[in-house]
């Protein structure tokens, strides 16, 4: 009998797979995931530096390096995934904060994030099971990965 190795990023998608059976369950994932993961950097991204609002978004490079680090560590090529999303929101935050200012970034962000977490426990209401961070805090940041896993198998690419 052949032994087979599973490497971690494949045992956390099993189990978090196991949460997320149901389908409208996995719609609202692949929206409100990526969407909170988007505001959590806004929000750090609004955190001053040094004592000014005039040096934003380090704090949040720094938390998606972080990120980046540990998705990589699991999985280089969705590692390389993650690092481009990491750079999407980057962009995005910047932007919202030269055409609308900082204020507005904080603002949206903070609706994007409360909105988004009141529909995954939605999913997780209708499907009739508890989010997986209840079990683990890991799996706060397995949901990204899972989504971009879900991406990268939708488009033929191995993670």
């Amino acid at each position: 009998m052949e032994a087979t190795v599973q490497r971690k990023i494949d045992r956390y998608f099993a189990s978090y797979s196991d949460d997320h059976r149901d389908p409208l369950n996995q719609r609202i994932h692949l929206v409100a995931v990526p969407a909170i993961l988007w505001s959590v950097v806004a929000l750090v991204w609004c955190v001053p530096s040094f004592g000014t609002w005039t040096r934003t978004g380090i704090w949040a490079a720094l938390a998606m390096f972080g990120a980046w680090s540990f998705y990589n560590r699991l999985s280089r090529r969705l590692g390389l995934g993650m690092l481009a999303f990491f750079f999407f929101c980057g962009c995005v935050c910047r932007l919202v904060e030269i055409r609308l200012g900082l204020n507005a970034l904080l603002a949206g962000a903070a609706t994007v994030f409360v909105v988004a977490w009141i529909a995954q426990f939605i999913g997780h209401h209708h499907e009739g099971r508890r989010p997986s961070f209840l079990t683990d805090l890991v799996y706060l940041l397995i949901g990204p990965a899972w989504v971009m896993a879900k991406a990268y198998r939708r488009l033929g690419w191995k993670y």
